[in-house]
């Protein structure tokens, strides 16, 4: 009966480990960039694989002069939700000039 009771328990903790959500991975380190007339504005350890539309950019104003601190391959997009064909990737530690304008972002 003890045996049982400790199978039940190993199964029961097994399938509570397996079903625990994995933490986010983020691309640790910082996103820097400007808007507007030049206003800084930036992202904290942005989560990787996931699309993140700049705060500040608007379809008349985009975000421009990225500079990538974190540790994880950056890819801006002209277009919000990482959408259409101008794009341009930056390794961690790039900085970019005023003229690379953007508005949504995704790190490897």
């Amino acid at each position: 009966m003890r045996l049982r009771q400790a199978a039940v328990t190993t199964v029961g903790v097994l399938a509570l480990l397996l079903s625990a959500p994995t933490p986010a991975s983020a691309a640790t380190g910082d996103f820097l960039y400007k808007v507007g007339p030049g206003i800084p504005a930036g992202l904290a350890d942005p989560r990787s694989g996931e699309c993140i539309n700049v705060f500040g950019a608007t379809q008349a104003d985009p975000a421009f002069a990225p500079e990538n601190f974190t540790r994880s391959t950056a890819t801006v997009f002209l277009d919000f939700e990482c959408d259409g064909d101008v794009f341009y990737t930056m390794n961690p530690g790039k900085k970019l000039g005023n003229r690379l304008h953007f508005r949504s972002v995704l790190f490897s």
